[in-house]
């Protein structure tokens, strides 16, 4: 009788141990984040093991909560390039214009090629944007479409280096696509699409 009642009382911490493990454990193997906008939210997947330096960076911004009242501002589309210039279709946000004095006072994130990563700007890529390499910050791209030319050798930046690509859209394209038709000018988003935050999941 005690033994049967030790068994039972066994599976029963097996079974609350094994519930416990299971709701602390990660949902997904990389994480996610929400990018929560006026239009509907974007879920991106970071890869850590592939961008480390990125990804820590991206999210220190997230968990600093500099991304709130943020907005999207940018879109590059084919009908807004110049015409001798190698074209991109892209939607970008981040802090630049909402926080300006913030954004330019963040050291650069060390540079992390397409070449190192192995993450190509396929559509749905999310990417720092940057200047000169080392210079990127809060500023992201979210790919729409395939763009070669911003990885590593491609044509759209003179130095050859691309860009700093580490996720990839897991869930909201349509948002994205939403974003990306909205009305610009001169390839600036008018109004800009309002970034209420960015959270981890």
């Amino acid at each position: 009788m005690i033994l049967k009642k030790q068994i039972k009382l066994h599976r029963k911490l097996a079974v609350i141990f094994f519930c416990a493990i299971t709701a602390c454990s990660p949902k997904y193997k990389n994480p996610h984040i929400e990018i929560q906008t006026r239009r509907g939210d974007i879920e991106i997947e970071l890869y850590p093991d592939q961008a480390p330096v990125t990804v820590a960076a991206f999210l220190s911004y997230i968990d600093s909560g500099y991304y709130k009242n943020s907005n999207f501002y940018r879109v590059l589309a084919d009908d807004n390039q110049a015409s001798n210039a190698p074209k991109a279709e892209l939607i970008q946000g981040g802090i630049w214009k909402t926080n300006y004095k913030l954004s330019s006072s963040l050291p650069g994130i060390k540079h992390e090629t397409t070449k190192q990563s192995g993450i190509l700007h396929t559509n749905g890529v999310i990417s720092l944007a940057r200047s000169a390499p080392g210079t990127a910050g809060t500023e992201f791209f979210i790919c729409v479409g395939n763009q070669p030319g911003f990885n590593y050798g491609g044509e759209s930046n003179p130095d050859g280096q691309g860009y700093a690509a580490f996720g990839k859209v897991f869930k909201g394209m349509d948002v994205v696509l939403s974003i990306y038709n909205a009305p610009e000018y001169e390839q600036e988003l008018d109004p800009p699409v309002d970034i209420y935050n960015i959270v981890r999941l």
